[in-house]
């Protein structure tokens, strides 16, 4: 199997991978490869401490629990249906505290563990399936690129944002 993440900023692509199948999988993606991108509204999807409420993405469950020095959760970002308008800003709300579920203020490493790995490894196995698949079938036949904006994949690095596609790739290679 041979499956990469390389950031989608990066120039010599070709030259890098020159007979990969290269597919962005951000939220500026074509169909199908968009609907992995965290910001896709899937619909349905639980959110983690509040079994009653679901989202439309998993980037809006990540919003929706930021906890912010001026801001509280805002549970509207579980609503966004247009990849548009979901982040919350620094710059506007304050620093970031971290994030809630239930009474608890999770701190970001933690937070990522518990409320984005699961939220976006549920939608991984119940909303994009078929893409998945497809990723190992084709991934065993030929070199694939998945293209994102970060490539981190480690949780525990907090210096860099987490890489979804590098989440996806850990999950074909699980299959």
């Amino acid at each position: 199997m041979s499956l990469h993440v390389a950031s989608r900023r990066r120039r010599n692509l070709r030259q890098d991978f020159p007979d990969a199948l290269i597919l962005d999988v951000t939220s500026r993606a074509a169909e199908p490869w968009v609907r992995l991108s965290p910001f896709y509204p899937h619909g349905g999807i639980p959110v983690p401490g509040h079994p009653d409420l679901t989202s439309e993405s998993v980037e809006g469950v990540w919003q929706a629990l930021k906890v912010f020095t001026d801001e509280e959760e805002d549970f509207s970002k579980l609503d966004v249906t247009t990849m548009k308008g979901i982040k919350r800003t620094v710059r506007r709300l304050g620093p970031p505290l971290g994030h809630r579920l239930g009474e608890r203020l999770l701190g970001y490493e933690e937070a990522r563990r518990v409320v984005y790995l699961p939220t976006y490894r549920w939608v991984l196995d119940h909303k994009v399936t078929e893409l998945v698949a497809e990723l190992r079938e084709l991934s065993q036949r030929r070199a694939v690129v998945l293209l994102d904006y970060t490539t981190n994949g480690d949780v525990a690095d907090l210096r860099t944002p987490l890489s979804h596609a590098a989440l996806v790739v850990q999950r074909v290679r699980e299959l």
